[in-house]
């Protein structure tokens, strides 16, 4: 087991990781990655010369079970006189409170936390305990959902004040089970890593095990992969920024790009030139994929003088002779056909993206958004339509109602995504849900799902 520590240890150097006088928070779920991380860690913290300390989140999601990792955890601390900060967080709430779905309320929950829990103890790096396996199921989700960009999980990024570091991303799930098990580490395991429900547990169970077979030490070569193409891509995008520079006029949320000047662009810097447009316009709000870019290029390549795209979130993508105009729809352009309505079985396309329908029974479809319907207490039909001045809604957990534009402030969505977020009222016009950020108090466990897929 030598060589697993040694491994990790000219990882860490290689990517600098870590210096001496770090304080480096340690991310324990309880599991085994997280708790042979905090072993590995505190067993060689003097030669590291770091100083270690835990954190851990209580989802609250299994009850006094999850309760019980925490304990485990804050015991393992103690006899160790690790310095540990938990906190309990209760993320079917904040599924429920924002419309997420419960894998993503719990990850944005978990890392809020862990942000506070650095500044409290001083701690510039969080260290998480993501392996090799976890590098595989990333890249090959990101292959397959067409995302823009098949970098993987990186080894480190800013974070809070700090950085996330990742020591564990060279070493596969086989390695750290013998290291827990050669160094008696006592560990427990979340059931929910055995449900195929999760995109990751299907990748994990169906995928992964297929492409171990026909290479044992696939993770070093995928491992590779992501590096170099992580390399390459910063350094094609720092190439991408200085030709923007020259190609494109920035006016708050609207960008103008030269065509002309743009198609003569090596084709490798014009996809990443339209990627730095959108990340800038979209703000990191909105997800788009490989494929909207590549929609962008053939606009950008047409002969026609003049024509049009619609994106998510409500940005068009205009040609106009030799300018192409990237902005969002102005608000005395919103009409009608902003405005649809729904009866059970009936499904429409959200025009700034995503698909609404509504199904008698079920359970919410993995990654999507879902708002829980009782039929006889609503006014139908359900109507899925742009905000309106004056609108209000009554939220969970909340007496009274709030104006529907101080919520939007509130958390802090961009003013041009305002007025293309969609806004789901029943009949009477009585606010139920605006997805992706909060839900009413109007809804109630039934036999209707109103569901809300994102592309």
């Amino acid at each position: 087991m030598q060589a697993f520590e040694e491994q990790i240890k000219h990882f860490i150097q290689s990517n600098q990781l870590i210096q001496s006088g770090d304080h480096v928070a340690v991310a324990v779920s309880g599991g085994s990655d997280s708790m042979a991380l905090l072993h590995f860690l505190f067993e060689h913290r003097e030669k590291f010369g770091i100083t270690i300390s835990a954190v851990h989140v209580d989802h609250m999601l299994r009850g006094y079970e999850s309760y019980e990792d925490l304990l485990f955890v804050e015991s393992f601390c103690r006899e160790r006189v690790i310095p540990f900060k938990a906190g309990q967080i209760d993320a079917g709430d904040e599924s429920v409170r924002t419309g997420r779905g419960i894998q993503e309320a719990a990850r944005s929950v978990r890392y809020t936390f862990f942000e506070e829990a650095m500044g409290e103890l001083a701690a510039n790096k969080l260290a998480t305990a993501h392996h090799a396996d976890d590098q595989i199921e990333t890249v090959f989700m990101q292959l397959t959902r067409g995302a823009h960009s098949y970098t993987g999980i990186p080894v480190k990024r800013p974070f809070a004040s700090g950085s996330i570091i990742r020591p564990f991303l060279i070493v596969s799930k086989e390695e750290i089970l013998s290291y827990c098990k050669l160094n008696m580490i006592q560990y427990r395991e979340d059931p929910s890593n055995q449900k195929l429900n999760y995109t990751r547990n299907r990748f994990r169970h169906n995928v992964l095990p297929f492409i171990k077979q026909e290479n044992k030490r696939v993770h070093t070569h995928v491992q590779r992969f992501s590096e170099e193409r992580k390399e390459d891509e910063d350094f094609l995008l720092t190439l991408a920024q200085q030709e923007m520079e020259h190609l494109t006029v920035w006016q708050n949320e609207k960008v103008t790009l030269q065509i002309s000047r743009f198609i003569g662009v090596p084709l490798p810097l014009q996809r990443r030139v339209i990627q730095l447009i959108l990340n800038y316009l979209y703000h990191g709000k909105t997800a788009f994929s490989f494929l909207h870019i590549q929609h962008i290029l053939q606009l950008l390549q047409s002969s026609a003088p003049s024509t049009k795209l619609n994106l998510p979130a409500g940005l068009i993508v205009q040609k106009i002779g030799e300018h192409c105009l990237f902005s969002f729809q102005a608000d005395d352009t919103r009409k009608k056909e902003t405005e649809f309505f729904l009866f059970p079985g009936d499904r429409i396309n959200w025009p700034a993206g995503g698909v609404f329908s509504i199904k008698k029974e079920g359970e919410c479809p993995p990654e999507a958004e879902c708002f829980q319907l009782k039929s006889d207490q609503l006014q139908w039909p359900i109507c899925i339509r742009t905000r309106l001045e004056g609108d209000k809604i009554q939220l969970k957990g909340m007496s009274g109602s709030k104006k529907l534009a101080r919520l939007l402030i509130d958390e802090k969505i961009p003013f041009a995504f305002r007025d293309h977020l969609p806004v789901v009222t029943d009949a009477a016009g009585t606010v139920l849900w605006v997805p992706g950020i909060r839900k009413s108090i109007h809804e109630h466990s039934g036999s209707m799902l109103l569901i809300y897929e994102k592309e």
